[in-house]
């Protein structure tokens, strides 16, 4: 059969848009993912001792766009949950990122809204062009606090100086004058309530989608009949490396179940400064789930191993650059999420990227 639409990949993206079109446009859709399941990065499922553990690292939704979260809320209901993050600094767990709160147990003060900005400006050192990551934190709290939880932190997580990459990278946390010490202040916060799988299998629960998983499209793709090709796997790859391989970070996971019922005091804690890994995240914590043991995930950010994050240097924006213009002349393909744009997206990015291209494609239609 002619499928008028091939989608590649099955993670938040590729499943978003085969949702549309199957249930929209009443046409058939083919997915091809080559890992042995759905749901991409953000794939969970239980261990051998019964814990909900998400795999490829801990995903927690968040947005203030209400369109993302309505489309997402057909799939799952919500756990209510506000993200919390430590970092261990100096022996003691600090809040995360840095706030009131945070100064104050550091620094074993009392400080005032007042008194904290006036605390942060005296630290602050006078940047005219703020490039780099270590540009935004020395502009916005000064060098102490960026050696205490930035700048070895960044190396681990990046293998490089804060003082070489992209400014984007840091501006990402926020540096708040208040006592608020959730990670994220978005409206619309949660964990899908029966986990990210079930809501993946919500969402391609549809006649008009088939799914071939375990296969690369590429073994498969000169003999399908296809109109249109949705590609969300990593853009180098499509283009057979022509530009070169893109550099990619990534993460070894480890894994570790305890005869605990709480390991940390803290779904996710940062550690900057002490030991290999740079974050522990207990999933019970993040799941809600009630056990007798406890599984904790240890990161520790890596060259080798499955591309997480495009690397922020401008070296690697030109490259992917180079591909993003081959891309455009792409007849009938299309270019969707962090691999195949080569940039990062949070989760409500990716799925809001993905129901903007297929408005395009439906107004075409």
């Amino acid at each position: 059969m002619k499928y008028p639409f091939v989608i590649v990949g099955a993670g938040l993206a590729g499943l978003t848009i085969a949702e549309r079109i199957a249930n929209v446009l009443n046409q058939k859709v083919l997915i091809i993912e080559k890992r042995p399941h759905i749901a991409g990065n953000v794939y969970d499922f239980y261990n051998d001792d019964g814990i909900l553990i998400q795999k490829y690292g801990p995903h927690t939704f968040h947005t203030n766009n209400k369109k993302v979260y309505d489309y997402l809320s057909q799939f799952t209901k919500w756990r209510d949950y506000q993200h919390r993050v430590m970092s261990y600094v100096n022996g003691h767990y600090v809040p995360f990122p840095i706030s009131i709160e945070t100064i104050n147990q550091l620094y074993n003060k009392n400080l005032t809204s007042e008194e904290m900005f006036e605390f942060i400006e005296n630290r602050k050192v006078s940047i005219d062009d703020v490039r780099t990551s270590e540009d935004v934190v020395l502009s916005n709290a000064g060098i102490e606090l960026y050696e205490i939880f930035f700048k070895n932190f960044t190396i681990k997580q990046w293998g490089v100086s804060p003082a070489e990459l992209d400014k984007t990278v840091i501006s990402r946390i926020p540096f708040r004058n208040n006592r608020d010490t959730r990670y994220f202040t978005d409206i619309y916060q949660g964990q899908p309530l029966y986990g990210y799988t079930r809501m993946a299998e919500a969402m391609c629960d549809h006649p008009n989608i088939n799914i071939m998983l375990k296969t690369d499209y590429k073994d498969i793709i000169n003999h399908i009949e296809y109109d249109n090709l949705i590609y969300t796997g990593p853009i180098d790859y499509f283009f057979d490396f022509c530009y070169g391989e893109l550099r990619y970070r990534s993460v070894r996971m480890q894994f570790e179940t305890h005869d605990l019922e709480s390991y940390q005091p803290a779904p996710s804690t940062r550690y900057p400064n002490d030991y290999d890994y740079t974050r522990i995240t207990e999933f019970k914590k993040l799941t809600g789930q009630v056990h007798s043991k406890t599984t904790i995930l240890k990161e520790f950010p890596c060259d080798e191993g499955e591309p997480y994050y495009p690397f922020p240097t401008e070296e690697w924006k030109v490259v992917a650059g180079k591909y993003r213009k081959k891309a455009e002349n792409e007849e009938k393909s299309f270019f969707l999420g962090r691999l195949a744009e080569y940039r990062y997206y949070d989760m409500d990015d990716v799925v809001e990227a993905a129901l903007n291209l297929f408005s395009f494609l439906y107004s075409i239609k």
